[in-house]
């Protein structure tokens, strides 16, 4: 169980990356030079992991939920979906003549929008694709997230039969009040039922995440919410918090005239979702994950072999380049981040040229590597040993110093705090301090010494 003081909240909730990158995306550049693009992709092909894991966006959406800080398109355009999937079709021809043959795929990740929107016979013709152009490891990740307002019985069964061994639901909160305020769509079938009849597959497991920070949240509706998932025993829950960026996403504006709840109201939010969990077993996983003690993120956890992308966090055994494809996706590999076009037009004009539709760039160099595994560390496995940094990239220890320029006198405030350890070049993560991880990864980022860029808080 965890009391949370307000003070240390509030004196440390203040902009900051989230880290699923780094640099993180604000920092990508526009496309000059699209030869770049096609070295990167040949260059990946020697680098590690030599796994491939694959993203689909699939952008469309029923109706817009105000919350939502996604790429979105919202549409009942059945022919629009059918030629944004023709497209997708032509990107994985395009994307497998980039990589070697004896490369395999150990994760498959559809997001968006709603991928579930699809017609099944759509997400049948990609999943056919894939297999057609890639080999892929014994047993890879195959997930989903999924809406349950366009769920039914037989489109998981069609999902299990095509290899889908993950589903994850965007709950976001059970009360009607909260959803109907956001915008968001209620359950097709009781969400008992559908849960229920996932969990009669043993292959398939289950995700549930949550929202907390919108309008009419309360402690006790939110107590009773988060009781409900635990009640339906999915093996990881994510309780995310809010990010209002409405200087990115306009529509969450028009959540500000219902009254959004206060900095220490999260917080309450947050720790009464915490607390149930908690005595519930489940395991913490980062910051806002969840996982049951038996469950693959757990015990990688405990074996300090948690890795996390743009998609959430994985195993090393799953872990991959990730190569996305669609609108919007990121590709991830090990030396550069690959964004593609926000333009569903632009996007199927640039595949039918047989061009990858490359907006944004950033190349990472060595330096930029060695901070990036410091932060992972941090944000995966609650740790980081600078010593073994310096051994992985074979620089000396006073070299880790010079590239990442540790903030020595936060570190000893964060000490002072509870949050960590520091001993012998290793920060080691306290359980308060976990709390406050994306502010501790920061004092190990040169960059946020002089920042100009906009990021949401970061708690």
């Amino acid at each position: 169980m965890m009391n949370f003081e307000f003070e240390l909240f509030e004196k440390y909730n203040k902009p900051t990356p989230r880290y699923t990158s780094y640099p993180p995306a604000n920092y990508f550049k526009k496309l000059e030079d699209y030869n770049d693009v096609v070295q990167i992709l040949k260059q990946s092909n020697n680098e590690d992991p030599q796994n491939i894991s694959i993203y689909i966006h699939i952008p469309f959406c029923h109706q817009l939920c105000l919350y939502c800080g996604c790429n979105t398109h919202i549409t009942n355009d059945e022919k629009m979906m059918t030629k944004y999937v023709d497209t997708l079709l032509k990107e994985i021809d395009l994307l497998e003549g980039y990589l070697n043959k004896d490369r395999k795929v150990s994760q498959v990740h559809w997001g968006g929008g709603t991928p579930n929107y699809l017609p099944i016979g759509e997400i049948d013709r990609i999943i056919n694709k894939l297999h057609e152009r890639f080999e892929f490891i014994a047993k890879p990740e195959v997930a989903m997230e999924c809406h349950p307002a366009h769920l039914t019985k037989a489109y998981v069964d069609d999902l299990v039969q095509m290899g889908f061994n993950r589903l994850s639901f965007g709950i976001q909160d059970f009360s009607d009040k909260v959803l109907d305020t956001v915008h968001r769509e209620k359950p097709l079938l009781p969400i008992e039922e559908i849960v229920a009849h996932i969990q009669s597959y043993p292959q398939m497991s289950l995700n549930l995440d949550f929202i907390y920070g919108l309008p009419y949240q309360r402690l006790e509706d939110y107590a009773e919410t988060i009781q409900r998932a635990v009640d339906l025993k999915a093996d990881r829950l994510a309780v995310f918090s809010y990010a209002h960026v409405p200087w990115i996403k306009k529509q969450q504006k028009s959540l500000e005239k219902y009254g959004l709840p206060t900095a220490e109201e999260k917080i309450e939010l947050f720790q009464t979702a915490y607390n149930i969990l908690y005595k519930n077993d489940y395991k913490v996983i980062g910051l806002d994950h969840f996982a049951k003690p038996t469950d693959e993120l757990s015990i990688a956890l405990h074996n300090k072999q948690l890795h996390r992308n743009f998609q959430g966090y994985c195993t090393l055994d799953t872990t991959g380049q990730v190569y996305a494809l669609g609108v919007s996706g990121i590709s991830q590999m090990t030396s550069a981040y690959l964004q593609n076009t926000k333009d569903i037009d632009v996007y199927i004009d640039s595949i039918n040229q047989g061009k990858f539709p490359i907006e944004k760039i950033y190349q990472v160099n060595k330096n930029e590597k060695l901070i990036r595994s410091i932060i992972e560390d941090i944000m995966c496995n609650m740790e980081v040993d600078l010593q073994d940094i310096a051994r992985r990239y074979q620089v000396s220890l006073k070299e880790v110093y010079t590239i990442s320029q540790p903030n020595l006198n936060e570190l000893a405030t964060f000490e002072k705090e509870g949050f960590l350890s520091f001993d012998n070049h290793k920060a080691v993560l306290t359980h308060k301090g976990q709390f406050f991880m994306r502010i501790i990864a920061a004092a190990f980022d040169p960059n946020m010494k002089n920042n100009k860029k906009s990021f949401s808080k970061a708690l």
